[in-house]
């Protein structure tokens, strides 16, 4: 019984120790995806497992096109192994200033929240795995640098464990 009960402290702590969004209100420069992805913007990365082996590395252009309180994000990625993908965003800037945003890989839709120079970005992510497909749960750290710079921290996880780690960095033109 003891060993449970130290077992779920060990967790409950953990879990109080996640970071929030919030952590980063008054951080500069203030993060405005519509202003930032406007035109045209060059992204790379890399995919690494659950062990942190790099597994695969891409550039992407994204063209960004603002519409009222709509942003939609025209995404073409090429992989290291020639492969390409391609992903349309749409993401709409809520009343409360938050965003959601769908496409056609996205499970449901896509919430975010802002605050300094941090998006906060989750969502369900349809994947392509040999013959099949799984369904991981993204968990995107967005990061303003500066004017033209930014990068992103994913966490990819299926069923609650951590399976790989997407980062990116993206440069505006």
């Amino acid at each position: 019984m003891r060993n449970l009960l130290i077992l779920f402290l060990t967790l409950f702590g953990l879990l109080g120790c996640s970071a929030s969004v919030e952590d980063h209100r008054g951080t500069a420069p203030a993060i405005d995806i519509f202003e930032y992805f406007a035109g045209e913007v060059t992204a790379w990365g890399m995919l690494q497992d659950y062990r942190g082996k790099q597994t695969r590395r891409f550039e992407a252009q994204i063209i960004g096109t603002v519409s009222g309180n709509t942003l939609t994000l025209d995404e073409v990625f090429v992989f290291d192994d020639g492969e390409r993908q391609t992903r349309v965003w749409t993401i709409i800037r809520n009343a409360d200033g938050s965003y959601s945003g769908t496409a056609g890989d996205v499970i449901g839709s896509a919430t975010g929240k802002v605050a300094g120079n941090v998006l906060h970005w989750q969502y369900q992510l349809e994947v392509a795995l040999d013959d099949s497909t799984i369904v991981l749960t993204m968990d995107d750290w967005l990061y303003r640098q500066d004017e033209r710079h930014m990068f992103n921290r994913t966490s990819m996880r299926k069923l609650g464990v951590e399976v790989g780690e997407l980062t990116l960095f993206f440069q505006k033109q």
